[in-house]
């Protein structure tokens, strides 16, 4: 099983930004974590951040036939990006968001997102370990 993980917007920026809201992990302890992770479980994953729109849309478009999955954390871009949403469509593989913040309990403007249209599972409020339970629930599937 194959799972590209996508990380959008300021997510380079983990440990600097919001502390309070994201931790003080880096985006760097992320990426390791999920590797360790994802190794544990048989899961093979590439982990790619861009705060370019283009560049998710870019990522989201190469997995087609090459990933089994994909993890997204789109960052702002959840919640402005038709873009990324019909790319996701397009490409039709199984898609779970995550967002480590709990985005309901914030502001108005966070209350939309456009992955979810697609996303069979969105996962939130759980920092780094939504991003596990998304790779355990698409290997899950998967192995079905």
């Amino acid at each position: 099983m194959k799972i590209l993980v996508i990380n959008g917007v300021n997510l380079n920026m983990l440990g600097i930004r919001e502390p309070d809201v994201y931790g003080k992990n880096t985006y760097r302890d992320l990426v390791s974590y999920i590797k360790k992770s994802a190794k544990k479980a048989s899961v093979s994953v590439k982990c790619v951040q861009s705060n370019s729109e283009g560049k998710i849309v870019d990522y989201i478009q190469k997995a087609y036939r090459q990933f089994d999955g994909i993890v997204i954390n789109p960052g702002a871009y959840t919640h402005t990006s038709v873009a990324i949403l019909d790319a996701l469509k397009a490409v039709g593989i199984k898609t779970v968001e995550v967002h480590i913040s709990d985005v309901k309990s914030r502001e108005d403007f966070r209350q939309i997102s456009y992955v979810s249209k697609f996303a069979e599972k969105t996962i939130m409020g759980k920092g780094f370990d939504g991003y596990i339970e998304a790779i355990e629930y698409l290997a899950k599937d998967v192995n079905k």
